[in-house]
């Protein structure tokens, strides 16, 4: 069932992205006199194809998904009737030229932010920014941090949510810049900190970053109780029930749900004995943690059982980020634009050595996050999607040769110089294109692959 959700969520995302791109081409491309000839969803073999009148566009459905394209009527492509010259692509203005090329990207701009107006005036659930356990010789603990201080401010930006905080201090990680973090603790008390995040490396970075930090989010001390059993984890195997009160580990005594994650986590593929009491009667039960990839390298112990909670402790540490039509609006073109300009960030310190080329995905990993948040429910994946979208909109205007932005590189080119490129130069580019997606594509695979090997 899950494989069956995370293909279905993936061709949905995929879909959704080609057509807004193609579309974005299409309609401009309409607006400024040019004849379509193909809008075409993925590349190859056609599958399904429909034409609405006899000179009109076709309308293809093509055997391999990952992309698209629009055809246009354009001389340099094949010969042209002299009665529909009007109608060629290469006929425009270098200007009408660069919007065409332009609106594929600005279309998967323009859906991230009309997702992210919808999610922000719906409201997006989060989690408190409340700090929990801050480990030693931590920068957290360096920056005089403490459990059940909240986070409110980042530098210059609020936070909401747990998500703002790991959002903001990404951003502020790639600089390895030191920020300054207001708290506000149960007291009510302002307290103001410096988090030195220079010691980061490109590898932290990959992986959890929060936690090498020391930042963990608060969990209140709940009672060694069972709420809820996996029917495949460890627990079920061995017996344990909801409802099943854990006294102690290896006779060692428990008072809180903590302390046994902690037994568990620490043991993985290791039998531990369990006191229990049921029903008011103590018993003894033995369960071997299931053995799972952690961060890095290391292994950590599951046993599928999950505490029980009060709804109304729960409630406490839940947030609903939500804005008035127009404010929703702005926060929408907020988000686009910081996200849009991070992933540019990226992309040149990955070029420069500074992030690990590990950041780059490819349609495995996508097609997963694709699924997992389409399980959590369909917030997490409309967000999932204006985040992709972004993406795709970001990939394309990158003056890469075969992308939006490669040819976008040489109408600049051709302004300053007052004449098109040659078709010399331009063939060049497009095997240097091909040579760079190569390369791309392939490291998107390795790290596909390498995370579902190495965890």
């Amino acid at each position: 069932m899950n494989l069956l959700l995370t293909l279905a969520a993936f061709a949905v995302t995929l879909g959704i992205l080609i057509v807004v791109h193609e579309y974005g081409h299409y309609v401009v491309a309409r607006g400024c006199g040019v004849r379509v000839l193909r809008f075409s969803v993925g590349f190859g073999k056609p599958l399904m194809t429909k034409k609405f009148t006899p000179n009109g566009t076709e309308w293809v459905l093509a055997a391999f998904p990952l992309g698209g394209y629009v055809k246009m009527l354009d001389e340099r492509e094949g010969p042209v009737a002299p009665a529909d010259l009007p109608y060629a692509f290469n006929r425009l203005s270098i200007y009408r030229r660069s919007a065409i090329v332009l609106a594929g990207p600005v279309a998967n701009l323009i859906l991230a932010v009309v997702l992210y107006w919808f999610l922000f005036i719906y409201g997006v659930p989060g989690i408190k920014p409340i700090l929990g356990e801050v480990p030693l010789a931590t920068p957290a603990a360096a920056a005089s941090l403490h459990r059940g201080e909240m986070i409110t401010r980042i530098g210059d930006e609020l936070t909401v949510t747990w998500q703002d905080v790991s959002w903001i201090l990404i951003q502020h990680a790639v600089q390895k810049s030191v920020v300054e973090i207001e708290t506000r603790n149960e007291r009510g008390e302002i307290a103001v900190h410096q988090l030195d995040l220079s010691g980061l490396s490109s590898d932290e970075l990959d992986n959890d970053f929060m936690e090498k930090l020391g930042l963990t989010r608060f969990h209140p001390d709940l009672p060694a109780k069972i709420g809820k059993v996996l029917p495949d984890g460890a627990a079920a195997r061995a017996g344990l029930r909801v409802g099943d009160e854990i006294l102690a580990v290896n006779q060692t005594p428990l008072v809180h749900w903590e302390e046994l994650v902690q037994w568990v986590r620490q043991n993985p593929g290791l039998p531990l004995t369990l006191g229990i009491k049921r029903g008011g009667v103590y018993s003894q039960v033995k369960v071997t943690p299931a053995s799972v990839k952690g961060t890095g390298h290391s292994s950590v112990g599951k046993i599928g059982a999950a505490p029980m909670v009060d709804p109304a402790l729960f409630a406490k540490l839940v947030t609903e980020v939500r804005y008035p039509v127009d404010r929703a609006f702005v926060q929408a073109l907020r988000k686009t634009w910081d996200t849009s300009l991070f992933s540019l960030k990226m992309l040149g310190k990955m070029v420069t050595g500074q992030v690990s080329w590990k950041n780059i995905s490819g349609p495995i990993t996508i097609a997963d996050y694709a699924g997992q948040s389409a399980r959590f429910g369909w917030v997490p994946y409309i967000s999932f999607l204006a985040l992709i979208s972004i993406s795709l909109g970001v990939l394309n205007l990158l003056p890469i040769p075969l992308l939006d932005g490669g040819h976008l590189m040489y109408y600049m080119v051709e302004i300053v110089k007052g004449s098109p490129v040659s078709e010399k130069t331009m063939e060049i580019g497009q095997q240097i294109g091909i040579a760079i997606l190569l390369t791309l594509m392939l490291f998107a695979f390795y790290n596909d692959i390498n995370r579902l090997v190495v965890g």
